[in-house]
Order: C-alpha cells, then structure tokens, then sequence
C-alpha cells in the first residue's frame, strides 16, 4: 500500500492508500529535520502515530513531503526514520514545496505558493520544482504567512498599536505579555509555531479596519517580494496551498486580481489532491 505524508512545522498529515477502500487518514506533530533528530522523528511517530505504524507491514511505499526537507542530509535524516518503523517500504523523502506543486499543478506549469506556518513559492515546470531565493524561513523571511501575521499581531500588541476594543479583545483571549513573549520565543523550541498561533486571532475581527488592513499588507508583502521576483508570473496560474491562503482566500484573490496574477487552486491542505497525483502517476508508470 501507498502512504503520502505532507509535513508542516505544526503538523504532518498522513494520507494510506487502501485497495477497494476510502483513504485512512492520521495526523501527528511536524517532522522538520530542521528541529528534530531521526531519534526524536521515530519517538513522535511511535508515541503520536501508534495506529498508523501499525500498518507497517503493509505499507510498500512511503511518499514524504515536508517543510526542512530540501538538502540530502535532510532527506537522510526523515529516510533513516521511517526506514526504523517500516523496514518493508521503498521510501522517497522530499519538500514540501514538491508535495504541494504536485497536489496544485499537476503536470501542468505554474507557480506554487505555500501560505500555511510559513510562506515559500516555486516555480513547477510540470515535471520539476525550481525554488528562488526565497524560503528564508520566520526570522528572515516567511511574508504574508501565519508566522508573520501572528508576529505583527504580537508586536502590535505589545507597542499599543491596535485599536483599543481589539486590543481588550486580543488581551482577554490570550493574557500576554512582554516576558511570556520573549520566553516563548527566544527560550523555547519551535517559535514559528508559536507565532503562528496567533494568527487565527485574525478569523475573529476579520471585518475590521485593523484586520483588512493587516491582511492587505501581509498579502502584497508576499505578492512583491515572492511572486513579482518571477519576471513571466502573469503568464502562469498561481496556485496557493495552506491555512493563511484558504482562510482568507477573499481577500487574497482580490489582491492578486489587482496583480494581474492569474490564481489557479487555493487548497487549504495538500494531502488528498497529492495522493490522487502520485497514485495516478503510478499508475501511468
């Protein structure tokens, strides 16, 4: 059997293959080799994928796709891993950025976005990924995704620059302050997860002058920086993957419509439209 797996920094999702039967779907914390170690990737899977390494024996193939999986090192660590829990399977291990032009272009060409934790974009010429120079990650780069929106929040917050009845409400719903921030970020592991916590804060006063404007700026900073580096942008679909993109896809469509960018699909997750590519492509082979 075929499993696909599309890893975040917060989550990975695992999508089996099952003949003559709907998909079966698990769910376990992010496998980033960035952060953790084959021992502690194999530890998370044992300890939140129990039911899912219970189909080892039966699993042929393993698909990987996930954010921090863009050097061989890399690739090795997630490899080793997975090879220790299921030692049957052939095992394939590569970016995120792949999984989601797969899931998003198909065969096609065009331009895939990531806006989920964090931001990227590539161009997919239907058979291979080109990355740019962006992917730089939550300090340096990341624009118009839940990290940075989740950090603009927080330092809004935190310099007195909302308005007053969304800072009560942002206050209520979270307690923060200057030392729980800094402890969060700076003390302790994944902050880009913890920045990016905040970011559904923004579902909550999305009709707001505040939040339309928040958005507005994240957007474009994504749309100038990330897409408008791809001198022919205009000439292919832009396809969007990730919660950010899904969640707010009004507002992001109607920016790109402004950009004279053509937006192809905004999915929230990958993981479906992935395994129905990489079962189609078998097939085919």
């Amino acid at each position: 059997m075929i499993l696909v797996a599309d890893s975040g920094s917060s989550k990975t999702d695992w999508l089996l293959a099952v003949p003559q039967q709907e998909p079966l779907p698990f769910r376990t914390g992010g496998l980033n080799p960035y952060f953790h170690t084959e021992k502690e990737i194999v530890k998370i899977l044992q300890d939140q994928g129990a039911a899912l390494v219970a189909h080892a024996a039966e699993v042929t193939e393993i698909y990987f796709f996930g954010a921090g999986c863009s050097s061989p090192d890399r690739h090795e660590i997630l490899s080793n891993a997975l090879s220790s829990l299921f030692p049957k399977a052939y095992i394939s291990v590569d970016s995120d950025v792949l999984g989601s032009a797969y899931a998003t272009c198909g065969s096609e060409k065009g331009l895939c976005c990531v806006l989920g934790t964090g931001s990227n974009i590539s161009f997919f010429d239907g058979e291979d990924v080109h990355s740019g120079k962006h992917g730089l990650g939550y300090v340096l780069g990341d624009e118009g995704s839940g990290t940075w929106f989740g950090k603009a929040l927080i330092t809004d917050f935190l310099y007195g620059n909302m308005p007053g009845d969304i800072h009560a409400l942002f206050d209520k719903n979270y307690g923060l302050n200057k030392e729980i921030v800094i402890n969060n970020v700076y003390q302790k592991p994944a902050a880009n997860s913890y920045l990016a916590s905040f970011a559904k804060f923004l579902n909550e006063i999305r009709t707001t002058e505040y939040c339309q404007s928040l958005l507005s700026r994240g957007f474009m900073e994504f749309i100038e920086t990330d897409i408008h580096s791809y001198p022919q942008y205009h000439k292919y679909k832009c396809h969007f993957v990730g919660s950010i993109a899904y969640v707010f896809a009004d507002e992001l469509k109607a920016l790109c419509a402004a950009s004279n960018i053509q937006v192809g699909k905004i999915i929230r997750q990958p993981i479906f439209d992935l395994l129905q590519f990489i079962v189609s492509r078998d097939a085919r082979s």
